[in-house]
């Protein structure tokens, strides 16, 4: 049986030591090429505006940059510490131009209706404090044919890989973090029943040992899988 989900924050990753920390651990991710760069390309978000939702200190959203043309980033986030570093990031990436970092709740996201060609996340979905009031935000700020993509965590991976996961981040700061992120996260059928909720009618949710992905575009107002994927 998969144990009941236990909230970790609605604030997000907070604090001087523990954001240099974290910044720390993403910066090894992106060195050893363990980021989901390559997968949010695939699932074709790979031209125009798009929105980011929890980017952290930025280096998912800062790669992602890197690999497409013409394109522009926003970042949506609730941390005002993980903005700042997320802004300083983006200076030496020489991407500044390219970027806007806004604080705000996943869940009041402060832009249009139609306003971004495609929105993605990754880590962050289980610190959504309302993840069906987000889901519907980001549906309601796409485009019409504007894709999503959202990866995170799976509260049901099997003991190995929890332990594989325990023994690979650094430093060793965030290791308890990662327990409560794992804990706080959703398994499948969660996440596809928050996916209902929010107003998607077909997407795409597929498993890995360690997370999952969610895959969905939308149509003339109504959220639709992209079959030519």
């Amino acid at each position: 049986m998969v144990r009941k989900r236990v909230v970790e924050t609605d604030e997000g990753i907070q604090g001087e030591f523990m954001v240099e920390a974290f910044d720390e651990m993403q910066r090894r991710f992106r060195d050893k090429g363990w980021m989901e760069t390559k997968a949010i390309i695939q699932s074709g978000i790979d031209a125009g505006s798009v929105l980011e939702v929890g980017p952290g200190p930025g280096y998912l959203g800062l790669e992602w940059l890197k690999r497409t043309d013409g394109t522009r980033l926003v970042g949506l986030d609730i941390s005002p510490d993980m903005i700042a570093v997320a802004r300083r990031n983006a200076a030496e990436y020489g991407l500044a131009e390219r970027t806007e970092y806004i604080r705000s709740d996943s869940a009041k996201i402060p832009f249009a209706d139609n306003t971004f060609d495609a929105a993605f996340s990754n880590g962050s979905l289980h610190e959504w404090s309302d993840v069906r009031g987000a889901l519907s935000e980001i549906r309601r700020v796409l485009k019409p044919r504007g894709r999503m993509f959202i990866s995170d965590l799976r509260r049901d991976m099997i003991a190995p890989i929890k332990w594989f996961m325990w023994l690979t981040v650094r430093p060793k700061a965030i290791r308890p973090g990662l327990l409560t992120s794992i804990n706080a996260s959703y398994i499948k059928p969660e996440a596809e029943q928050l996916l209902r909720d929010s107003g998607f009618d077909e997407f795409s949710v597929s498993c890995d040992p360690m997370g999952f992905q969610i895959t969905a575009v939308k149509k003339n107002g109504e959220t639709i899988l992209d079959q030519g994927e």
